[in-house]
């Protein structure tokens, strides 16, 4: 039955920043589908769905099919089924459907279930909410393929048709436009989705004329299921062309004005008082009324403290605040308070985009509820994450890049009407958001490289393109940050605009630096600059010559057009130029390959990496290289220079140009410049390497490196003279109570005496009660060969005591598989399972599989040692089996024993021990999480240093035992945690 729609209800759902206009338009599509009648559209359609045994199309198997037939707008017929399985429904499926094995006991087999329901849809195209699910159960069964050909996937309809919803899945769409409520049961789900239809249309048909035509008509040659749909509700209206420019300044009419530049106050600003901190975070405060049961935390309320009075008095802080002390909303709420009385902007800076996401999801709206004046803050991610509106009208008439993408699981029909409908959601946003990025849009990036629907800061054109600056997303969203109280990014694109001198970020002189210990290491990966033979060839194959690649589709296409002789002329000669510098980068990478091999003395890994030392410079191997780089950097100048010509002279010629080189001749400026900067190694600014890594066949790909050698200085000199006041806060930046180490790889062991204050926080959290750390003080050392038996044997103790629910943190991959092959055996026939991360797994699917097993076990790298949250049962114990001490023939390490005494104690050894706090820092989550932390590198009782590691973690309560000993000592801990 339906429903009248919610305004109220519509507007929890929309994206925030919806313009008021948009908003009211969603709001009436329920009376207006009521009202509208859409023809064949809803005739002779079968809507469609299915329940499964499980997500996986290779294991599961249909357990229920339910279709309904609309004719004349309403559900004429309907269909419904169970379906025998081969093997018993998992419990989880049967609390979610309320499926049973009693149901399907009698049911037909899923070849009898099929063949009627192909019987039923008779061929008519089938309607389903993320169709490629539906389809390849259905189709999986034979007989399947018979049922339609015409699929049609609302969940990615609705994108494009309700761009500014933040959920699409069905059952807030049923909520949200009064539908019939979804129940993980076919048949509801079915009776739900034939009344979001016509919702969904009335959204399409809100997008107008011009966008539909357009859609409908880019590239004909593809077939794909959305075309005849926005081809009929386009004949629906009257004609009218697709003005993207006058759209978009139409959304912009009511954009607020920028904050003062706080480097040009010409009058004291307006501190924010101790009172006034103290009153918000008082019982009766703003923060209070935040939660349902707020306790004050006296290093939360020291930490908002320390932010006021460093923004008062224009210093920085480095703050090490513990789990649990509530530092985002210790800096958040004075800040935005000092933000709003100055009428400056304020920025914060976190590790990841997720982390950024946080803020923006869940902290600031929280605080925008609370507060009198609102929040104003606005989130701002790299290049990569807006659309570049110029390149996606482009790309509705260019070439796609389908060879860009991996075919092997996919056919390129499918990548190709993938790469359609993200150029359909984001055309369709882009009328309807006057800010916002790609990242919730649901475009299935697999199938579409960035590069089809974002530009890059050096690809960009500027003011050579329409949308420049206030109608873009990339500059629009920096100008409307720059009227924000709050400006929350990450440490790349903070450290990009450095690298930019401020050309990328709004002009912001406040900084919170959140996750800060991670912002050395991203400095040296952001300012990295790297040359590699697989860059170089791709560089070459996108550009292609007379024959194939970027060069060829302009020439075919200029001999087509009137006056167009020399932009041939020129796109010949750029051909040859480019082949020439194709064979000269070639040869430059056998010669390095060459010298690789020559100073490669280890074949233990499948990627090594070579020193350039000054010294390495004068052997004769190095001199082929040099002498190979001469003619490869001759070539590629002659070959950028004549492509940057002939892209010129198609923009005063070609009207709309197959494509643009724009990118190539950006590539190749980068190699160029890279070439010239590690050959020469006159910048002593950076340390210099080569790299070899060996693939499948043995196979290698060879690249030369350029990294920073010290952040510090590159931020004291670059970014901090610019900044008033700079936060730098982590839960593990001090070793100990001394923040030296990290103080000098931000820079700000260079501000003068009294500008700069550490503070060191401790956590809310009971450590000495909830924690213990073992040292297992008779392990023998890694060179040992009795290492990794006696390790196997230790972690199989730990895992058993236990009972699971142990992450185990290696600093190196092979040991990690040699002590998995024999460890995972041996726990298996105890019931236990253990995990490991794969070479080429994802992360991200590996934590959400060991976060939905209370009972699975890990073994992990780099990845897992920080930003993993596994609170409760989850994670119990956390085992290092070797301290992460840097790789002493690393190219850094090296070069910091050349030109620094100690520099092993300066920043080996302190790197390390922020990693085991950090690894250390997974274990307790929350107040009432309770775990063991196992360090099984005996060096912690037998070196100086050990005493070190020991004191900057958060509890007291370490204990060295035998090995032998830890497996009966965790278990007698556990039983009295009872």
């Amino acid at each position: 039955m339906v429903q009248t729609t919610s305004s109220a209800l519509v507007e929890q759902f929309l994206l925030p920043d919806t313009p008021v206009a948009v908003a009211q338009l969603y709001g009436g599509l329920r009376e207006q589908a009521d009202q509208q009648d859409f023809g064949l559209l809803v005739d002779d359609v079968v809507v469609l769905d299915t329940e499964t045994t499980g997500l996986s199309f290779k294991k599961c198997e249909l357990i229920e099919i339910a279709a309904a037939r609309i004719e004349g707008g309403q559900i004429s017929d309907t269909f419904q089924t169970f379906v025998h399985p081969h093997a018993p429904i998992p419990e989880e499926i049967t609390k979610l459907t309320r499926i049973s094995n009693v149901d399907v006991v009698d049911a037909p087999s899923a070849e009898d279930a099929v063949a009627a329901l192909a019987k039923f849809v008779g061929g008519m195209p089938v309607l389903a909410h993320n169709a490629t699910f539906d389809r390849t159960f259905i189709e999986k069964v034979k007989g399947g393929k018979l049922v339609s050909d015409t699929w049609i996937d609302t969940l990615a309809l609705s994108r494009i048709a309700l761009p500014r919803l933040s959920s699409h899945k069905l059952a807030d769409l049923a909520s949200i436009f009064g539908c019939a409520a979804v129940s993980h049961r076919a048949i509801d789900d079915v009776v739900a989705l034939a009344g979001v239809w016509p919702v969904m249309l009335c959204g399409l048909l809100n997008l107008g004329p011009g966008l539909l035509r357009t859609l409908a008509d880019m590239h004909e040659d593809i077939s794909w299921q959305f075309r005849p749909i926005f081809s009929y509700l386009a004949r629906m209206q009257p004609e009218k062309p697709f003005a993207l420019e006058h759209i978009r300044r139409e959304l912009l009419l009511d954009d607020v004005p920028a904050r003062r530049d706080a480097a040009a106050f010409d009058q004291p600003i307006n501190p924010i008082t101790a009172n006034q901190i103290n009153e918000a975070f008082s019982l009766s405060g703003c923060v209070s009324r935040m939660y349902d049961a707020f306790e004050l935390r006296p290093e939360q309320l020291q930490m908002a403290q320390e932010v006021r009075a460093a923004q008062a008095s224009e210093e920085s802080r480095s703050i090490e605040a513990g789990t649990g002390v509530g530092k985002s909303m210790a800096y958040l709420l004075p800040s935005i308070m000092y933000a709003q009385q100055n009428n400056v902007t304020v920025g914060v800076a976190t590790k990841t985009n997720a982390l950024t996401d946080q803020l923006v999801a869940h902290e600031l709206p929280a605080l925008n509820d609370v507060l009198e004046q609102g929040v104003r803050y606005f989130a701002l991610k790299g290049y990569e994450h807006y659309p570049c509106l110029r390149k996606t009208l482009q790309a509705t008439y260019t070439h796609l890049p389908v060879q860009d993408v991996d075919t092997s699981m996919r056919s390129q029909a499918t990548i190709a009407q993938d790469q359609l409908t993200a150029l359909a959601v984001t055309l369709a946003y882009a009328c309807q958001s006057p800010s916002g990025d790609l990242d919730a849009l649901g475009i299935k990036w697999r199938s579409v490289p960035r590069s089809l629907l974002t530009t890059t800061s050096e690809e960009c054109v500027r003011g050579r393109c329409p949308f420049f600056p206030q109608l873009c997303f990339v500059h629009g969203a920096r100008r409307r940050a720059a009227s924000a109280d709050v400006v929350v990014t990450n440490h790349s694109l903070l450290l990009r605009n450095v690298a930019a001198e401020g050309n990328i970020l709004p002009p912001i002189r406040h900084w919170i630096i959140d996750e800060a210990h991670s912002l050395e290491d991203e400095a040296r990966r952001q300012w990295a600059v790297e040359v590699s033979a697989h860059a170089a060839r791709a560089a070459f194959e996108s550009l292609g010559g007379a024959h194939t690649g970027a060069i060829h589709e302009l020439l075919v296409q200029a001999a087509g057009i009137e006056g167009s002789t020399l932009v041939s002329s020129l796109l010949t000669k750029a051909a040859t130029a480019c082949t020439r510098a194709s064979i000269a980068i070639s040869e430059l990478f056998s010669t390095v390959a060459d010298f690789c091999k020559e100073h490669n003395h280890s074949r233990a890994y499948d990627t090594q990496t070579i020193w350039i030392s000054q010294q390495l410079r004068t052997s004769d191997a190095w001199q082929a290289v040099m002498e190979a780089a001469e003619p490869a950097i001759h070539a590629l100048d002659e070959a950028a220079k004549l492509i940057l010509e002939a892209q010129k002279k198609i923009d005063e010629t070609i009207q709309k140009p197959q494509t643009e080189l724009s990118s190539e001749v950006r590539n190749l400026a980068e190699l160029l410049d890279g070439l010239k900067l590690i050959i020469s190694g006159e910048d002593q600014s950076y340390v210099y390497s080569a790299r070899i890594t060996r693939g499948r066949g043995g196979l290698t790909s060879e690249a030369l490196l350029a990294e920073k050698l010290d952040i510090g200085t590159e931020l004291a000199q670059k970014w901090l003279p610019e900044t008033i006041s700079t936060i730098f806060t982590s839960a593990t930046i001090a070793i100990g109570n001394d923040f030296t180490h990290f103080n000098h790889s931000v820079g700000v062991d260079s501000l003068s005496d009294g500008a700069h204050k550490d503070v060191r926080l401790s956590s809310s959290f009971d450590y000495d009660n909830n924690m213990r750390v073992l040292i297992a003080r008779d392990v023998p050392q890694p060179n040992d060969p009795r290492y990794l038996e006696e390790l196997e044997d230790l972690l199989f103790d730990v895992h058993c005591a236990m009972g699971g629910s142990v992450l185990t943190l290696f600093t190196n991959r092979r040991e990690m598989e040699r002590v998995y092959e024999g460890l995972q055996p041996r726990l298996a026939g105890k019931g236990l399972d253990l995990v490991m991360q794969e070479r080429n797994s994802a992360p991200k699917q590996l934590r959400t599989t060991f976060l939905s097993q209370t009972s699975l076990s890990l073994f992990a790298l780099k990845a897992f040692w920080e930003g993993f949250d596994a609170s409760g049962d989850t994670l119990r114990c956390v085992v290092i089996p070797k301290l992460p001490f840097a790789n002493p023939n690393d190219p850094l390490s090296k070069e910091r024993e050349v030109r620094e005494e100690r520099s092993w104690w300066k920043h080996s050894l302190p790197e390390a021990i922020i990693s085991v706090k950090q690894a250390a820092g997974r274990l307790i989550r929350s107040s009432t999480d309770v775990g063991v932390l196992v360090l099984a590198d005996s060096r912690l009782v037998t070196k100086g240093y050990g005493k070190q590691f020991l004191t900057s973690l958060p509890t007291s309560s370490c204990t060295a035992l035998e090995a032998s000993n830890i497996g009966r000592y965790i278990e007698l801990w556990r039983d009295s945690q009872k």
